[in-house]
């Protein structure tokens, strides 16, 4: 498996990937609006690797996880934290298709993402995941997360959820 950057070619699966998710509450495209332009899309992700970024957020590098030819999933690298970020974002997000869920994708997009945030220059890197994802807590725990503690989530998703909060030294 690897990640790399998006292309113009991915569109299609990439939309597939990002409807799918849904169905989980979960954006798999970030900054994506429907209708948009791909190569808009792509543009804006190579704006935020660069620091170039509207204010209230943080560079980014955003990137899709590719295995055997087939996208399987994404990861979101944010260089530095927010206060949403700080509270309930973290450094790395990360989804994987349902239908390559249980395979050991999210580990491996982790622990990738975990050596990019190093070459960042990051020393300790957050990741949080919903305290219901269990397979998350599970990836996270896997990949050096140590729990710092559990909060309330954003008080704009209002759906009383508690988000775990780990931190990994790199």
């Amino acid at each position: 498996m690897i990640l790399r950057e998006v292309r113009i070619n991915d569109e299609a699966e990439a939309i597939k990937a990002h409807e799918e998710l849904k169905a989980d509450n979960f954006t798999f495209l970030l900054q994506y609006e429907e209708g948009m332009p791909w190569q808009d899309f792509i543009d804006l992700h190579e704006q935020y690797k660069r620091g170039e970024v509207p204010e209230g957020r943080v560079p980014a590098t955003f990137l899709l996880a590719e295995s055997d030819g087939e996208l399987v999933g994404r990861v979101s690298i944010r260089h530095g934290l927010n206060d949403f970020l700080f509270n309930y974002g973290g450094h790395v997000g990360y989804a994987v298709r349902p239908q390559f869920r249980g395979r050991g994708f999210a580990t491996e997009m982790l622990r990738q993402s975990l050596k990019i945030c190093s070459e960042l220059g990051l020393e300790k890197v957050l990741v949080t995941c919903n305290d219901k994802n269990l397979y998350s807590a599970k990836t996270i725990e896997n990949c050096g997360g140590v729990l710092e503690n559990k909060v309330l989530n954003d008080p704009e998703e209002a759906d009383g959820a508690l988000v775990r909060r780990y931190w990994i030294t790199l």
